[in-house]
């Protein structure tokens, strides 16, 4: 049970708020913004990966999932630089580093720079 004085909003309203600040704050993007995000050349596409050996069957992914996980990827290391840059714990040698670490990590992950539409968006 909560009370809240003065919440002139339904409850269920002043939750979604909270929850949608929260994840702004994060840097999680909702799986719509995330489709959102896709060239529009690879809406609705599969990913096919097929092995050499044609005994083993093939996998489809829906490019829209494969997206997402990439944006979250992305996200993830976003969170990561920011804990690592705030750190308290860390020397300036330990943070330049693992900053290191994650520029490779940014780097290696280009290859997928077409699927998204915003170049801004892109590693």
């Amino acid at each position: 049970m909560a009370n809240i004085r003065g919440l002139e909003v339904p409850l269920g309203q002043f939750v979604d708020q909270i929850v949608n600040q929260t994840l702004d704050r994060l840097g999680v993007e909702k799986p719509e913004a995330v489709v959102g995000g896709l060239a529009n050349r690879w809406r609705n596409g599969k990913m096919i990966l097929k092995p050499a050996d044609p005994n083993l069957q093939s996998k489809e992914v829906e490019l829209e999932v494969f997206f997402h996980k990439i944006v979250m990827v992305r996200n993830n290391l976003r969170v990561l630089e920011q804990k690592i840059n705030a750190s308290e714990a860390l020397s300036s040698a330990d943070k330049f580093d693992w900053q290191q670490y994650l520029t490779r990590s940014y780097g290696s992950l280009t290859t997928f720079n077409v699927l998204f539409k915003e170049k801004e968006h892109q590693f």
